[in-house]
């Protein structure tokens, strides 16, 4: 990761609101680079998700904008052309229970990026065997682990090719035992240098992957830095606190 480059996400001033009862993002500005893995912490209701959200448009700005790949969010079909190239894993799996695994990884290769039958299988059954559970490809989710499911999910991602993952919260569903299964794919993809903005709890994983950390609050930016330094030194009264609660 360099930062010579331009950013491939840009967050400028961004604000959201639900209804008139609800700031959600407060004036939020943050810069994403090629290759970077920024991991996003805080508490719960801060805005953590909703600016992963509004990263591909799933939650629309009212204020601000956000420019992913030199594209801005601003009309439809830029909208379009900036989720094809963004994947995203939801905390809970998202997938078709009534598709086999192997479907549900290549509807949308046949739909969105008009690759054959035969192309769109072969693509599934290697990230399938990248994430360790190509012999479910007949399965149906439902039959799955949660883990399993969410190793899927992945797989569905990757499968469009995207050029930014979006990860939010995506193991804060699965029993204790399968976390470490869907970490191990996810450190694997930061070692291959896809940039990836994450929403996660997991702070073993934090300090294993992450080229930086950003504390949001209120739903504003606290303090944002390498992992080491954030938790080692963090420089905000807030972040001390936050940190003193979750690290042991």
């Amino acid at each position: 990761m360099t930062q010579t480059q331009e950013p491939i996400i840009q967050i400028c001033d961004v604000h959201k609101h639900f209804g008139t009862a609800v700031h959600a993002l407060r004036g939020v500005s943050l810069e994403v680079y090629p290759q970077e893995v920024v991991v996003i912490i805080g508490p719960s209701g801060s805005g953590k998700s909703t600016l992963l959200r509004c990263i591909n448009h799933l939650e629309k700005v009212n204020r601000g904008r956000i420019i992913v790949d030199g594209i801005p969010l601003d009309k439809a079909q830029n909208i379009n052309r900036v989720r094809a190239e963004v994947g995203m894993v939801f905390q809970l799996f998202n997938l078709f229970p009534h598709l086999t695994v192997m479907e549900n990884i290549v509807l949308a290769q046949r739909v969105v990026r008009k690759r054959s039958l035969e192309q769109a299988r072969e693509i599934a059954r290697n990230l399938l065997a990248k994430v360790g559970i190509l012999e479910k490809e007949n399965a149906y989710p439902g039959q799955l682990s949660g883990g399993q499911q969410q190793r899927v999910a992945i797989a569905r991602a990757l499968a469009m090719q995207p050029k930014i993952m979006l990860f939010d919260e995506p193991t804060s569903a699965l029993d204790p035992e399968m976390i470490k299964e869907v970490l191990d794919v996810m450190l694997e993809l930061a070692d291959e240098g896809m940039t990836m903005v994450v929403v996660s709890h997991e702070m073993g994983f934090v300090r294993a992957a992450a080229d930086r950390v950003v504390l949001i609050d209120n739903g504003q930016i606290i303090e944002q830095g390498p992992p080491q330094e954030l938790f080692d030194n963090p420089q905000h009264e807030r972040t001390k606190r936050f940190l003193s609660q979750i690290l042991h």
